[in-house]
């Protein structure tokens, strides 16, 4: 007789258009078997006027379920602090969540003298507790793993933009914080967690001068895409990428490098 193996089951925030970094990390993860509960926010999407459809999350979610995997789709405001629970609660009733990616974010251009305090509490609560508030639930309901092994994985999207967008990359570089004292805190569980900084990827928000600006800042001659960032993040959550933790990894073609 031959035992079944646990499903892999990872909760992935920030999947709420066809084009946008979470939609290529959610078929990606698909396409390597991991069961999916993806999170999205349409009224946050519909406020910056960014590109999409009522149907792209729908959309998403068929197309990894196409993969053989199971997936259930859950909106959610991530400044609500209930949700990081409750997307992590629904994980498990595909199988214990192993896997954590968070994609979301607040991000509302304002600088050091025009920044509300609703604003900059708005930022720090999507990218910065909510973060918190996913590892901490995720931490609690993983499985006791021998020492050693891999008992879970985490990671996060962050990004170095600040000037004149200081509450995003204010709270950004206190996610990179969190992200980091989790894969010390929890080595002890077996997770590995880790930051990526993708760089400057067009995912409806560029014109062409920000668009050729960026190009031409990047050694590696063109923009970053999804698929760039789903590629890193699928590396590590592979037992390839199991050594890698506690690292923010810049994957952008060397954009900006001095």
């Amino acid at each position: 007789m031959t035992l079944e193996k646990a499903p892999k089951v990872a909760v992935l925030t920030g999947v709420g258009r066809r084009r946008s970094i979470g939609a290529a990390l959610a078929v990606g993860l698909a396409t390597d078997g991991w069961s999916l509960v993806l999170n999205h926010w349409k009224p946050y999407d519909d406020r910056l006027g960014l590109e999409g459809s009522p149907d792209d999350a729908s959309a998403i979610a068929a197309e990894c379920r196409a993969a053989g995997v199971a997936v259930e789709l859950v909106p959610g405001d991530l400044s609500d602090p209930a949700v990081p629970a409750a997307l992590i609660e629904a994980g498990r009733s595909l199988g214990p969540v192993t896997g954590l990616v968070m994609s979301h974010c607040e991000s509302v251009d304002s600088s050091v003298l025009t920044t509300s305090v609703e604003s900059w509490d708005r930022h720090f609560a999507v990218n910065a507790r909510a973060p918190w508030l996913l590892i901490k639930a995720f931490a609690g309901q993983l499985p006791v793993v021998p020492s050693g092994t891999v008992g879970g994985r985490i990671v996060a999207l962050t990004s170095d933009h600040t000037v004149h967008n200081l509450p995003y990359g204010a709270s950004k570089g206190a996610l990179d914080r969190i992200v980091k004292a989790a894969a010390v805190e929890l080595g002890d569980a077996g997770v590995r967690a880790n930051v990526i900084n993708p760089g400057p990827i067009d995912t409806g928000w560029m014109d062409d001068d920000v668009r050729d600006w960026a190009t031409g800042a990047t050694p590696a001659g063109r923009l970053g895409t999804p698929a760039d960032a789903a590629g890193l993040v699928r590396f590590l959550f592979s037992d390839a990428g199991s050594w890698i933790n506690g690292q923010v990894l810049h994957s952008n073609g060397g954009f900006n490098v001095s």
